[in-house]
């Protein structure tokens, strides 16, 4: 590698779910603590997020959590299982069940890792795609109190990730009302009000070249009404990266690579955020 990644200072679970961390340069009480959650595409596991965005210009505790699901979690029969649940109804036995299981898990790993950690500092809360559309649920929940937030192509609607699975695998998905009942729970934009209420900083970064088309477009209608909900428009912010897809590494994205220029747009872009809003 050109790029030699950074071996995890600590590495263990917190409240049951996996995670690697990252120590700041000084460690003290009141040291920021950043957990990020990885996408269910590349990279889509804790040291392949971390090698992908670092978030090296953050002096803070970085923790990088597993999804269910997914590495340590992957169900019996591993990856050929989770492509089998895929098919056989990603929305209601992959997707959401990944999602809104890692929203819930959030506060328990959280105060988990601020004792293991000592890191009683401030909390900023990061995730791509379906990790940052878990991010966003436990946002809209309130029971973490979170000072700055970034979500890189995230999962904002379940239905647009079952259009553009459709058009990439070839297959048509069988809607039922069971279904749709869920894709409406997975609509963000439409619960935008959840997530307002809050006043968190929040930026929504996207690829204008996301193979999953309806997300950018998603994520821009979130904006929009974020922006109609928040006291200060500042605090609500959309970056659409010129050249980004929806992954931010190659497959199969299990293990640290060097990053490409889209992932170090986005780190830069999330990284910059943090440092205005993350007191320090």
């Amino acid at each position: 590698m050109s790029e030699a990644f950074r071996q995890p200072d600590r590495t263990g679970t917190a409240a049951g779910v996996p995670y690697i961390a990252f120590a700041p340069r000084e460690p003290a009480k009141d040291t920021p603590l950043v957990v990020i959650l990885h996408l269910m595409d590349p990279p889509r596991s804790e040291r392949a997020m971390a090698a992908a965005l670092p978030l090296e210009g953050i002096d803070a505790w970085k923790a990088y959590l597993g999804l269910p699901m997914m590495g340590e979690r992957a169900p019996a029969g591993g990856f050929e299982e989770i492509q089998r649940l895929a098919f056989e109804d990603g929305l209601q036995k992959l997707l959401a069940p990944v999602v809104e299981q890692a929203a819930a898990e959030l506060p328990a790993a959280v105060t988990d890792l601020r004792q293991q950690l000592s890191a009683d500092g401030p909390l900023a809360l990061v995730g791509g795609s379906a990790g940052g559309a878990a991010v966003l649920l436990a946002l809209m929940q309130g029971v973490i109190e979170v000072s700055a937030a970034a979500v890189v192509n995230p999962a904002t609607s379940a239905r647009a990730v079952v259009e553009a699975s459709e058009k990439l695998f070839g297959f048509t998905y069988i809607w039922t009302d069971a279904g749709n009942a869920k894709a409406d729970e997975l609509e963000l934009p439409m619960r935008a009000h959840e997530l307002a209420r809050w006043q968190i900083p929040l930026r929504l970064v996207v690829g204008e070249d996301d193979d999953l088309k309806g997300l950018p477009i998603a994520s821009r209608a979130l904006t929009d009404k974020l922006a109609e909900g928040y006291d200060e428009a500042g605090k609500v912010s959309f970056v659409a990266i010129a050249g980004l897809g929806h992954a931010l590494a190659n497959e199969p994205g299990i293990d640290p690579e060097p990053r490409n220029g889209g992932a170090r747009r986005v780190d830069e872009s999330i990284t910059e955020w943090l440092m205005q809003w993350l007191p320090t």
